[in-house]
C-alpha cells in the first residue's frame, strides 16, 4: 500500500514538473506554407532564435501549399494549448477555421505576408511593398515595352499582393505584354523551366526586350535553368526575397534583380512582439511590423554581400 502510494505521489510529481514546464516554456506554433523554402526557412530561424531567447518551445508544421492543412494545423495548435500560433504566408481569409478555433481559445496568432485581418493580431512581411523596388527596376530596364513572362502564386497572400503590385504598375506601360502562368508548392522550380521553355519557343531572340519574373525567387530560378539551356543571355529574370541561390545567379550574371527580404529579422522582431500582444489582451490593436527590402543588381551585389555575408551562407 506504501509502495502505491509512493507510485502515486511520483505520479504527482511528475505531473506537476510538466505542468511547471509547460508554463515555464509556453508553445510556440509555426504554419508554414513550406518549410523548406529559402525565405521561409530564414524567418523560422530568426522565428526560433527570438523564441529561444523568450522562452518558448517552438515545433512548425509544414502545410505543403494547402490552406487546408494551415487550419488543421491551426486548429492542432490551439488544442495543444500554443502559446502563441504564426501563420506563415496563407491569407488570413484562407485560414478563418484556424482562426476561429485560436480565438476561442485564447490563442493570439500573428501572420507572416498574410495580411490584417480576422483575428491576426499583427502581420509583416507583406507581399507588395517587398517587390515594389524589383518591379520598377523591371520596367525600367524593359523601358516601357517588351515581352514578360510572369510566374506566379496565388494561394499565398504574399504572391497575390505582388501580382496585384504588378498588373498596376503595367496599367501605366501597355506596351508590356504579359503571359501569366501559375507555379505549384511544391513543384515551383519544375514549373519555373517548363513554362519558361514554351514561351521562349513563341519569344525567339531579337524580338524586342524581353523579362521573366517570378512573384519569389525560386520559380524564376527554374526558368533560369531554361534560359541557360537554350543560351539565352538575352532575357532579363528578376525574383523577389533575395534568397542565397538568387543572389549567387546575379553574382554570376544569370539573374538580374531581386528585393532581398530580411526574413530572419521579421521572424525574429515577430516573435518578440508576442509578449507585448499577450500583456495587452484585449487591449491590443492589430498592427503591421513591416522591415524594408533591399534591391540587389549586378552593380551592388558585392557591396550587399559585404554587408550581408550571411544572406549567402544560408
Amino acid at each position: 500500500m506504501n509502495k502505491l502510494k509512493a507510485a502515486g505521489l511520483i505520479a504527482g510529481l511528475v505531473v506537476t514538473t510538466n505542468v511547471a514546464r509547460a508554463a515555464d516554456q509556453p508553445l510556440l506554433g509555426i504554419v508554414s506554407i513550406s518549410a523548406v523554402e529559402a525565405n521561409n526557412a530564414r524567418y523560422i530561424a530568426g522565428a526560433t532564435a527570438a523564441a529561444k531567447e523568450d522562452g518558448w518551445t517552438v515545433s512548425v508544421i509544414d502545410a505543403a501549399g494547402s490552406a487546408d492543412q494551415a487550419n488543421s494545423a491551426i486548429q492542432n495548435f490551439a488544442g495543444r494549448g500554443a502559446g502563441a500560433i504564426v501563420d506563415m504566408v496563407f491569407p488570413w481569409s484562407s485560414i478563418g477555421a484556424g482562426l476561429a478555433a485560436a480565438k476561442d481559445a485564447g490563442v493570439p496568432v500573428v501572420s507572416w505576408g498574410g495580411g490584417l485581418g480576422g483575428s491576426v493580431a499583427a502581420t509583416n512581411g507583406s507581399g507588395a511593398p517587398i517587390a515594389q523596388p524589383v518591379i520598377d527596376k523591371m520596367v525600367a530596364d524593359l523601358g516601357g515595352k517588351g515581352d514578360l513572362l510572369a510566374l506566379t502564386y496565388r494561394t499565398g497572400e504574399v504572391c497575390r499582393n505582388r501580382e496585384t503590385l504588378l498588373d498596376q504598375v503595367l496599367t501605366r506601360h501597355p506596351d508590356v505584354k504579359t503571359t501569366k502562368n501559375e507555379v505549384r508548392i511544391p513543384g515551383y522550380f519544375e514549373d519555373g523551366a517548363q513554362y519558361a521553355n514554351a514561351w521562349l519557343a513563341s519569344h525567339p531572340t531579337g524580338d524586342g526586350k524581353q523579362a521573366v519574373w517570378g512573384c519569389w525567387d525560386d520559380p524564376a530560378i527554374g526558368a533560369i535553368g531554361a534560359l541557360r539551356q537554350q543560351g539565352r543571355d538575352d532575357v532579363g529574370v528578376y525574383g523577389v526575397n533575395g534568397n542565397a541561390q538568387a543572389i549567387e545567379n546575379i553574382k554570376n550574371g544569370h539573374m538580374t534583380a531581386t528585393a532581398w527580404e530580411d526574413s530572419y529579422t521579421e521572424g525574429f522582431q515577430m516573435v518578440k512582439l508576442l509578449k507585448e500582444i499577450k500583456a495587452a489582451g484585449a487591449g491590443w490593436t492589430p498592427k503591421a511590423v513591416e522591415v524594408p527590402a533591399v534591391l540587389v543588381t549586378k552593380d551592388t551585389v558585392e557591396q550587399f554581400i559585404k554587408a550581408h555575408p550571411d544572406a549567402v551562407g544560408q
